[in-house]
């Protein structure tokens, strides 16, 4: 993958290095590498918007893409919001919370979206690592943040039902995380969350919702693909991703990182 290149921007003073190898997140007895920009500070909306086209991801302060040694799993993908074609479930999820109540709030330390965020985790992603997260984890993952992120809060009859995390960019929107109400399962809360983000992108002219990685094996990832048309990043060029399939062949054997 090339560094990314634009006349305009510094990227003479990034640089990019390669993580130690972790356990992988999404796919089981993996190990993956990352590639992280740094310095953090120099990393305002500007340059992150070109590092999202060009595969990046945030966590906080922390800028990364994969970069893993003979393994292509992680796609970064995208939705053309003008484009897309809402299913018949989909429809139903925009529906069902259409009574929700959605509020812009300041980036800043809430105990009952603390307390949300660890019932989603524990039911959600139990040993995930992320379940024992304590307030100081909390907030260096979801309110550090040097762009221009909000934070979006949705409730129903006086009770907060998801919180979702939303990068503005220069051509789209990113949508950092989501979590809500696991007593609500089965309600769809995730799907309506990346439907309401799209109606923002059509209200504010901007063409993509950036929706991060996508892997074709992992079922953490799979409902990415449910949201058609969606594009995917191959070979450093934005492409049209067929329904249903993967353009991937299950990822190969690992590999040593780079």
């Amino acid at each position: 993958m090339a560094q990314p290149d634009d006349a305009d921007l510094p990227f003479s003073l990034l640089q990019f290095y390669a993580t130690a190898p972790y356990p992988c997140s999404y796919l089981p007895g993996r190990q993956a590498c990352s590639q992280v920009a740094v310095p953090a500070q120099l990393i305002d909306t500007r340059i992150y918007a070109v590092l999202v086209r060009a595969g990046f991801r945030r966590s906080g302060m922390f800028t990364y893409r994969p970069w893993c040694a003979g393994c292509r799993a992680c796609i970064p993908v995208r939705l053309p919001v003008a484009e897309f074609q809402a299913t018949r479930h989909q429809r139903r999820a925009l529906k069902r919370h259409a009574g929700l109540q959605a509020r812009e709030l300041p980036l800043v330390y809430r105990d009952e979206h603390y307390a949300l965020y660890n019932r989603y985790q524990r039911a959600r992603h139990p040993g995930g690592g992320m379940d024992d997260d304590d307030r100081d984890q909390y907030a260096q993952f979801l309110l550090q943040s040097g762009i221009d992120t909000r934070l979006i809060e949705f409730s129903e009859a006086g009770a907060v039902r998801m919180v979702s995390l939303i990068d503005v960019l220069d051509d789209g929107l990113s949508s950092v995380y989501t979590f809500y109400e696991p007593a609500l399962a089965g309600s769809s809360l995730g799907v309506y969350s990346i439907l309401w983000q799209r109606q923002q992108c059509l209200a504010l002219g901007l063409p993509y919702l950036y929706l991060g990685y996508w892997i074709a094996t992992s079922r953490k990832m799979a409902y990415k693909a449910d949201f058609q048309p969606i594009e995917g990043l191959l070979d450093g060029d934005w492409q049209r991703l067929s329904p249903p399939a993967s353009p991937l062949t299950p990822p190969p054997p690992a590999m040593p990182c780079r």
